[in-house]
């Protein structure tokens, strides 16, 4: 078996920042268990937050889009397995795969489904509840599509399997359902964690570049803090977070307690020093790294249906769900002030990450699936009639478009 792996990066991973930069760190971790050879590829320019693939092993490479100097390039590497972060890239580059390489495995990592969360926001804007009118979007036409040229597509909620099997009727032998893969805790791991009475105010994190967290911090502002701040006068909410734009920035007003910090270099020290972390997403898809980090670090959450999506399962939440502002507001108080209460909630969470999302279990489950594909990629890729068709188009359109794109750039000169 061909165990060189190519990663082709929408960006290069930042596991400070983003919990996609922590779940493409999983994914690393999950190959080289497994004695695969990693090269990691992006178009994407580094940022200071960037994390050093090559201090683990891993060899990294600059390519360009639209441009052919990635079919030499891949067609020297020959990998056995190719993973596309997200359906962008593998619209860009899954076309050149296919040609260069036709054996590699080809993998899908969605992240999540991007066309749920372009259809949650459009629906909230428009103040309607979310349908299926919204989630067949033009983005779902180009998912989706994508998913079917895949050989699989790695799925992190239970939430999306099931819209991509019930609404959009794909073959779940082409879907794995892989979320965040975490290291089980002992439930005693609390006795070294800060206590209920050595931790102090509200926090909530989350990167600025992704949307939902930008409107949930101002929801949190607008409609939520006040009527805490009412009950706990003296409580202040922290705001952490990367890439914080001057939009975000202007909400912070110290008189208010309501404090902007911006990035935080340790997602665990600062969660360790906090007593409650808020998530009031209004809209959003996949599953929110920010939730797993109170988890792991002990620190009870108060979130919406949105945020709590595909974590507890049948297990009870590690704070409250609601989306109500005035109830979200009432049990962010509650668990601020009521120590029992906190320390329940706490121990829940413990109990969801080391029941349903032990990385072992899902390593495991990742390298079976990669190799019954691989022994099997011929009938499979015959049967998948639909993901040949699209293929077929995508060769017949896209590749000649970046083909033109690349002839234009050069005479452009």
């Amino acid at each position: 078996m061909n165990k060189k792996l190519l990663i082709i990066g929408f960006v290069w991973p930042e596991p400070k920042s983003s919990a996609a930069g922590s779940r493409m760190m999983q994914l690393i971790e999950s190959f080289q268990l497994a004695n695969y050879k990693i090269t990691f590829a992006s178009s994407c320019a580094k940022s200071e937050n960037a994390f050093d693939l090559e201090s683990i092993g891993i060899s990294k490479v600059s390519i360009k889009i639209n441009d052919s100097g990635f079919d030499d390039f891949i067609e020297a590497l020959q990998p056995g397995v190719v993973i596309f972060d997200r359906f962008m890239i593998e619209e860009q580059f899954g076309w050149r795969v296919a040609e260069k390489c036709p054996d590699a495995l080809r993998i899908l990592d969605t992240e999540d489904l991007h066309c749920l969360r372009k259809g949650r926001h459009q629906a909230l804007k428009d103040d309607v509840e979310f349908d299926k009118a919204y989630l067949f979007n033009d983005i779902a036409k180009r998912e989706i599509a994508s998913i079917y040229r895949c050989d699989l597509s790695l799925i992190i909620s239970e939430v999306e399997m099931g819209i991509l099997i019930n609404d959009f009727k794909i073959d779940r032998s082409l879907l794995l359902y892989l979320p965040f893969m975490l290291d089980s805790m002992p439930l005693d791991v609390t006795k070294k964690l800060p206590t209920f009475q050595e931790r102090n105010h509200f926090i909530t994190i989350g990167n600025f570049l992704h949307e939902p967290n930008y409107d949930a911090v101002l929801h949190l502002k607008r409609s939520i803090w006040s009527l805490i701040r009412s009950q706990l006068p003296d409580a202040q909410m922290h705001v952490y977070g990367a890439y914080a734009s001057l939009k975000v920035n202007q909400l912070h007003n110290s008189k208010e307690g309501f404090i902007i910090n911006g990035f935080a270099e340790s997602a665990s020290t600062i969660l360790q020093q906090s007593r409650v972390c808020l998530a009031p997403l209004q809209f959003g898809a996949g599953l929110k790294g920010k939730l797993f980090d109170a988890m792991k670090n002990g620190t009870p959450c108060v979130t919406t249906s949105i945020g709590a999506e595909g974590i507890f399962g049948n297990l009870l939440p590690n704070g409250f769900v609601e989306n109500n502002s005035e109830a979200f507001a009432y049990r962010a108080v509650e668990l601020y002030s009521t120590k029992s209460l906190w320390e329940e909630k706490q121990k829940n969470g413990l109990k969801v990450i080391n029941s349903r999302f032990d990385k072992v279990h899902f390593h495991k489950a990742l390298m079976e699936q990669i190799e019954l594909i691989t022994q099997q990629l011929n009938d499979r890729r015959l049967n998948n009639f639909t993901g040949q068709m699209l293929q077929h188009h995508m060769l017949q359109s896209t590749k000649f478009m970046s083909k033109w794109i690349e002839t234009k750039n050069k005479t452009s000169l």
